[in-house]
């Protein structure tokens, strides 16, 4: 499946890849997150190049994760705000971070605190029913049958060697002798 193909599917996580997958727009995300709404900062603190900062803002604004509000007249200049679909991004960066915290050796650099009790917190999974903590041993998956059958589709796509640009050298080997 290429990139451009991610939209095209039934599969939740490949849709929300096509969106919010590229680095770019995770970082404007995290900058957002920690207050910032103005380009000139943004394109300093994510290091992106204006051209890029400004093609993913305009994609975000687009697809309805941030807004775009004038905070200047003369010369015209504009804030990004979170909309509620850019909020509700919030635990994808959060769970970023913990995983870089566990795996990376981020521990400490950013802590969060919960405002109303003062307390740092580690943000984890739980179910919403009876709070246990989650990881993926602990779930199981169902599957829509839309989905079973695109999944299904693709993998005879493959078997039979449709969907691949060019074969492998070993499958053109095969292809040259039985031709020969």
């Amino acid at each position: 499946m290429s990139r451009s193909d991610l939209a095209d599917t039934h599969c939740p996580v490949s849709r929300a890849i096509e969106r919010v997958g590229d680095p770019w727009v995770l970082m404007i995300l995290r900058e957002m997150f920690m207050g910032r709404s103005r380009f000139d900062d943004m394109q300093r603190l994510t290091g992106a190049s204006p051209h890029i900062l400004s093609q993913r803002l305009k994609r975000m604004c687009a697809d309805g994760i941030l807004e775009k509000r004038a905070y200047s007249n003369r010369p015209v200049r504009y804030e990004y705000h979170l909309t509620e679909k850019g909020r509700d991004l919030w635990p994808v960066i959060i769970m970023l971070k913990s995983w870089s915290d566990k795996w990376l050796g981020t521990k400490g650099m950013v802590e969060l605190r919960h405002k109303s009790c003062g307390n740092h917190i580690i943000p984890k999974v739980t179910c919403p029913d009876c709070a246990e903590p989650l990881d993926a041993r602990q779930i199981s998956v169902d599957i829509d049958p839309a989905l079973l059958a695109e999944n299904r589709a693709r993998r005879a796509k493959d078997l039979h060697g449709e969907g691949h640009e060019r074969d492998t050298p070993s499958e053109q080997n095969k292809s040259r002798r039985r031709h020969r």
